[in-house]
């Protein structure tokens, strides 16, 4: 196979930004170097002079859609906007049509990403009150984890019955994910907002109905099992300061059994946007208010917080336009929020090295993903280069969503994705895509 050497990177990673050189040999990194010659007539060369190079984000918690809701969204287009975006690699949850929650459902997903994904790729399993022997029988070397929601689920899929969710915390060593939020506190909060409202509420009530009482409850509720239980807890999309206090910040990533995610619309937004944005931030867990936003963040940053991901949950602009009541939670994320971290980055708020330790490392380690997470010889050639300096609009133009929208239509970013490779493959350059881009392979775990 002919060799790919970057020239001149500012390289991050494991904390550091160096300036050097990469060598990609077919799939993998076969040098890092301060400089590398080429040693080879078809070697092609890259100079990315000026850029940075980073690994590939790992996006812990995407919703493609598919099967059985491709009006929204598919894997191929969704994985070809998380390319674009520095994405090149995502782990999607079950809460598809039909749900992923027996062994045969979840190949299916899997099946249909093998061809058509431009991402490497896996899909959780999702556990229910009635599938634990199903649950037992995953594969904790080619799938990320299981998948619990404590609230706001679709289907059968919300696990209310204390009993099993013990059971379950106690039955399996795989990674256990879950969505906090206590059912209860919400449909009180919302009767009391219909009684007044009618369904026709305002959106800036979404976070006193999915309030931080519903998120702190479920939260520490599912803390409490696991240090029960043993079970290895990680606890997606954190939304309020309060809950944060649930996490430690002591001792290595490696060692914690619990471990926590905030997602880049929690870190960008708070409640003085719904004014403007309306049902496009409408997201569950709810986006709350500036005391929280800063709450989040200051977490991130001193480590109780070990990941940022996108909850990517693409619906159809028609959808979103609904009255509040009939008009779903969640929005399409990958392909902007890289550059929205960046912005925070140009606006001193976090450092490019924390983005990269969040986004990449931790990810990688947290699921113990196999050669993929960081720049290192014999690891993955998943690779990003960034231009910091190269402002541009989101547009209606510019968006590869399928729902073509975007929480970020009109926000200037100062931060562009230039290259992005999977796997060694150059699948994406200068705003196109290689005619032969769909380079995807299914993650792998080292458990």
């Amino acid at each position: 196979m002919s060799l790919v050497l970057i020239k001149n990177a500012r390289i991050v990673n494991e904390g550091k930004i160096f300036d050097g050189d990469v060598l990609i040999d077919g799939e993998f990194i076969v040098d890092i170097d301060t400089s590398i010659s080429s040693k080879s007539a078809d070697t092609t060369v890259i100079d990315a002079e000026g850029k940075y190079l980073i690994p590939g984000l790992i996006d812990d918690q995407v919703h493609f859609r598919e099967p059985g809701l491709t009006h929204k969204a598919t894997i191929e287009s969704e994985s070809k906007a998380a390319i674009a975006g520095g994405i090149t690699s995502f782990i999607e949850m079950p809460n598809t049509v039909p749900q992923a929650t027996t062994q045969e459902l979840l190949e299916e997903k899997f099946e249909i990403a093998a061809k058509t994904s431009y991402a490497n790729y896996s899909f959780m399993f999702g556990g229910t009150n009635d599938n634990l022997e199903e649950l037992l029988k995953t594969n904790s070397t080619n799938v990320a984890g299981i998948k619990l929601f404590l609230g706001s689920s679709t289907g059968n899929m919300l696990v209310d019955d204390e009993k099993v969710l013990e059971k379950i915390f106690s039955s399996t060593k795989m990674l256990i994910a879950v969505h906090c939020e206590d059912e209860a506190t919400i449909k009180k909060n919302l009767e009391t907002y219909l009684k007044e409202y009618g369904d026709d509420i305002p959106v800036k009530f979404h976070p006193k109905i999915r309030s931080e009482e519903a998120c702190y409850i479920s939260s520490s509720k599912a803390i409490k099992l696991a240090k029960k239980t043993g079970a290895r807890l990680h606890v997606f999309h954190l939304s309020t300061a309060k809950e944060t206090e649930l996490f430690s910040n002591k001792g290595p990533l490696e060692k914690k059994q619990i471990t926590a995610e905030v997602c880049v619309h929690h870190l960008y937004f708070d409640e003085s946007d719904y004014e403007s944005k309306g049902n496009f931030i409408k997201w569950n867990p709810a986006i709350k208010t500036a005391h929280d936003k800063e709450g989040l963040l200051k977490a991130l940053l001193d480590d109780r917080i070990d990941v940022i991901a996108t909850d990517h949950a693409p619906h159809t602009k028609e959808e979103k336009e609904q009255i509040y009541t009939k008009a779903p939670s969640g929005g399409p994320m990958v392909q902007h929020a890289l550059p929205a971290m960046l912005k925070m980055f140009q606006q001193k708020k976090i450092s490019i090295e924390k983005i990269i330790e969040k986004m990449c490392h931790n990810p990688a380690k947290i699921f113990k993903i196999e050669k993929r997470g960081f720049i290192k010889k014999g690891f993955y050639a998943d690779l990003v280069l960034v231009d910091i300096s190269s402002p541009w609009t989101v547009t209606k133009e510019n968006i590869l969503y399928k729902c073509g929208w975007s929480p970020f239509e009109g926000t200037t970013f100062y931060s562009k994705i230039t290259h992005t490779f999977v796997n060694g493959h150059l699948v994406y350059a200068n705003g196109k895509f290689n005619g032969d881009s769909k380079k995807g392979k299914r993650l792998l775990f080292n458990r």
